[in-house]
């Protein structure tokens, strides 16, 4: 794998999508400790989100391999979409986390709730990482840790410059867009219209952005009285 500004670029991307969907995994890892004393909170933080990492890289691995199988890259464009909105749309979500009353405990709940929430970000790093299994495991690594120790930071900044929100779901779109136009079966399509194939990540990106700023626009609008 050379670097260069290329792979530097996958590389960011994959940590940025990370950072963006990670906020959820990183109240669940609180959560899930906050019953520990502090030197075995900072254990099962440490051994938890490792193992996390691992497996991570494992499924995403796996998602990477299911993406050859025929309009799968289609399908997973499409729910990247769905995730791009419901990120830059979701206000709130209650977590339901039982905290561990031991370190195992603890670890268990971190590894096996990463899973399964995780399955947007899998998805989401398997189509902007293109298949280079590498990108996937330096991204996760700077990532993970970025996740765990700034959540605070991270949850703040998201909170107060929601710009960062339509960024990132500015750049789900432009995964979505890699993914469906990568797709064997929609080839036809794109080599067809060169300029429609030009033009079509930056109309996804920007129906994107518009559709959630607009839907936020009225939501807000609704809760005040307005509407």
């Amino acid at each position: 794998m050379s670097f260069d500004l290329n792979t530097l670029f996958f590389i960011l991307k994959i940590i940025f999508i990370d950072i963006i969907l990670g906020g959820d995994n990183a109240v669940v890892i609180a959560l899930a400790c906050r019953r520990l004393a502090e030197k075995q909170r900072n254990e099962a933080i440490f051994l938890g989100t490792g193992l996390a990492v691992i497996v991570r890289i494992c499924l995403t691995a796996i998602v990477v391999s299911l993406l050859n199988i025929p309009f799968l890259m289609l399908a997973g464009g499409i729910f990247l979409i769905v995730i791009a909105v419901r990120l830059m749309t979701n206000k709130e979500e209650k977590h339901n986390v039982r905290a561990g009353t031991s370190m195992f405990a603890a670890v268990q709940t971190i590894v096996f709730a990463d899973v399964v929430m995780g399955f947007d970000n899998m998805l989401a790093i398997a189509g902007a990482s293109k298949g280079h299994i590498g990108y996937i495991a330096i991204g996760l690594i700077f990532s993970v840790p970025i996740i765990v120790w700034g959540s605070k930071l991270i949850l703040i900044a998201l909170e107060h410059f929601p710009i960062l929100i339509y960024a990132g779901g500015g750049v789900l779109g432009y995964t979505a867009s890699e993914m469906i136009m990568s797709e064997p079966k929609m080839q036809w399509l794109f080599e067809n219209s060169q300029h429609f194939a030009h033009f079509f990540p930056a109309i996804l990106i920007s129906t994107l952005i518009i559709v959630g700023w607009l839907t936020n626009f009225f939501s807000s609008a609704r809760v005040a009285g307005k509407l």
